[in-house]
């Protein structure tokens, strides 16, 4: 991760595996297009060290699927896609880092 990342490193790495599955769900993309989209996003430059392993995470537990695909110039790559679990856990994750805002955001009476 570089230090141009919106967001302090820790917070980057706790959101990565949403943030990929948030990008997926605009449609399928490879490991390059994910890593530029989500610099774009604010997450700073990732490296594959940071994201193949978490890209490897989400295809195990059934979260995105994974299709080689053969391109006219170059070499192959990896296509990545969002399965219908990992759109569910999408959701779930979204909500959850919704309710950790709203808990430690305060109101005007210091709660």
């Amino acid at each position: 991760m570089s230090e141009t990342a919106r967001w302090p490193t820790p917070w980057v790495r706790a959101a990565l595996d949403l943030a990929v599955l948030g990008s997926l769900a605009q449609g399928p993309r490879h490991g390059y297009a994910l890593a530029q989209e989500l610099q774009a996003r604010g997450f700073g430059r990732l490296r594959g060290g940071s994201l193949y392993p978490v890209l490897a995470r989400l295809q195990e537990a059934g979260h995105v699927q994974a299709t080689w695909v053969e391109v006219e110039s170059g070499p192959g790559r990896k296509d990545y896609r969002l399965t219908p679990g990992g759109r569910g856990h999408l959701a779930e994750g979204l909500a959850a880092w919704a309710d950790l805002g709203e808990t430690l955001r305060t109101d005007e009476e210091g709660r």
